[in-house]
Order: structure tokens, then C-alpha cells, then sequence
């Protein structure tokens, strides 16, 4: 998955605010994009994956955290209220470039769907290409700095970490297997915001793991938060830095975990979306 130099403590962030959702559009151009998480009992091999990654990548320039709270109903970033989901009245992102939405308003409400749409790019399967993750990368991210990190993350996903996910060297699963990486943003926190520039927190679920008979690698589950800064470039928003911190992670409830086959089989049934405040 994604970030940062280390895991932080998830301690004093209030509960981001959280986004409504659509259906991804047809896509204008090509490919797809999307990192990985993992998740919690007995999970030791995952979440050292995950450390991996966090510590292969250096993010510098965070934006200043201004309060614990979300942006304020008169729109001042670090408010103490929670932001409505209601709809904007704006309109929605409805251009698609390799996949992922772009073209989103140079707003606050267009920072924050940025952000949303940014962290399920990198929080899929098509991370775990080269090929691919070398066009989300590029969609995404500032011009200036896209180089750089396609070379951050192609050391990050290396063969060494692909083998111990269960993939080959390409980042393709065994045969009747079906390789799972998608990560589901719960809501996002506006931290601060110019016209050029901002600073976005994305709460999100992840899934990661191989589903399927006989997997060893079961798809688990994990919860983190990802803060973006971001700057306005090329007529949309675009990743300048990112870190990444655990939680917050709620009580697990009564659930009857699913068999491989089970999660083989919704993982090929539901598809993923892509947001919009």
C-alpha cells in the first residue's frame, strides 16, 4: 500500500468527514491504476509488507495539522464540526484519465474528491504492475516529482515483497487464484487549503491478500489514513507528497469471516467507485 516513513499514532485526529460515492465512468483513455494494505489477527507477514513500503518511501513538506476536528460548516479548514455529506450542488467528476477521475474543481470539495479518488488509485492491483503503476503514477501525481516517485515505488515493489505476497515477478497470482488490493476511502478531512495548494486527510479500509481454493494468503483487512498535499497543476489537483499513519481502526464485529472461494467470488461481483463530495 502506501506510506510515509513509519506509522505515526493515530491519537488526536478527529473522525474525517465522510464523502458520498458513484459508479466509475467509461474510461476516455486506457489502463488502470490503484496500493495495498493489510490487516490484523496473526497477520505478522502482511503488516511487515506493509512496513515495507511505508519505509521504502521518504515523503517530506506534510502540512501542518491545525486541529483534531474537520473543516468548519463556514468552510474554515481545522473547524470543529464535521462537514455534511449532502450533496454540493457542484458537478460531479465525470472524465476519466488510465482509469482514475480527473479534471476535479479547484475547490475545497474538489481537493478533498482528489484526494478520495488518488488513494484508491494507489491502493490497488495495478500498483503491483510496473507497466501500470508507472501511468497512475503519472496521472497523479505533480509533473515535476512523477520521475521520482516511479522510481520510489518500483523499489518498494520488488520482486522480494511480490514473492512474499504470493505473486511472480510481474505481480500476477498462481493460477486459480485471484490477487486482492483495493481500498475503500470512508471519508476525507480538509486540513488546509489555498487556491494552489492543499492538504487532505483520507480515512480508508483496505483489502489485501489472494482469494481463492487453497489460498495460504487469506485477503485481510486494515484501516489507515492517508494525508495528500496537494497542488493545483495542469487544470487539476495532483499529489505533491503523502504520508501514512494506521487507524482509526473500529471493534471487529460478529462477522462469520468468508471462505477463499466466497471472497474470490464478491471480489469478481462488486466493483470498486470512485468519489466526489
Amino acid at each position: 500500500m502506501s506510506y510515509g516513513e513509519e506509522y505515526r499514532d493515530a491519537s488526536g485526529r478527529g473522525l474525517p468527514t465522510q464523502t458520498r460515492t458513484r459508479f466509475h465512468e467509461d474510461d476516455r483513455d486506457a489502463a488502470s491504476g490503484r496500493p495495498p494494505r493489510s490487516a490484523r489477527r496473526g497477520l505478522v507477514p502482511i503488516v511487515g509488507v506493509i512496513v515495507l513500503l511505508i519505509a521504502a518511501l521518504a515523503f517530506a513538506n506534510r502540512g501542518d495539522d491545525r486541529g483534531s476536528g474537520s473543516a468548519a460548516p463556514d468552510d474554515t479548514p481545522g473547524g470543529t464540526q464535521v462537514q455534511p455529506t449532502t450533496p454540493s450542488g457542484e458537478s460531479p467528476v465525470d472524465v476519466t484519465v488510465n482509469n482514475i477521475p480527473v479534471g476535479h474543481p479547484r475547490t475545497e470539495q474538489g481537493a478533498q474528491s482528489a484526494a478520495a479518488n488518488y488513494a484508491v488509485a494507489l491502493g490497488g492491483e495495478g500498483m503491483f504492475d510496473a507497466e501500470t503503476r508507472r501511468v497512475i503514477v503519472d496521472t497523479i501525481y505533480a509533473p515535476d516529482i512523477a520521475s521520482e516517485r516511479v522510481e520510489g515505488f518500483d523499489r518498494a515493489y520488488s520482486s522480494t515483497l511480490l514473492e512474499r505476497l504470493g505473486l511472480d515477478a510481474d505481480g500476477n497470482p498462481p493460477e486459480g487464484r485471484t490477487f486482492v488490493s483495493r481500498t475503500s476511502p470512508i471519508g476525507t478531512r480538509l486540513i488546509d487549503y489555498t487556491d494552489d495548494t492543499a492538504t487532505v486527510a483520507v480515512w480508508s479500509n483496505a483489502l489485501l491478500g489472494l482469494a481463492g481454493d487453497g489460498s495460504t494468503r487469506p485477503v485481510t483487512t486494515t484501516w489507515y489514513t492517508s494525508t495528500f498535499e496537494l497542488v493545483w497543476v495542469e487544470g487539476d489537483w495532483r499529489i505533491l507528497s503523502e504520508e501514512q499513519e494506521s487507524g482509526p481502526t473500529p471493534v471487529p464485529g460478529d462477522n462469520r469471516a468468508s471462505t477463499a472461494e466466497e471472497m474470490a467470488e464478491a471480489i469478481e461481483q462488486f466493483g470498486g467507485f470512485s468519489y466526489a463530495r
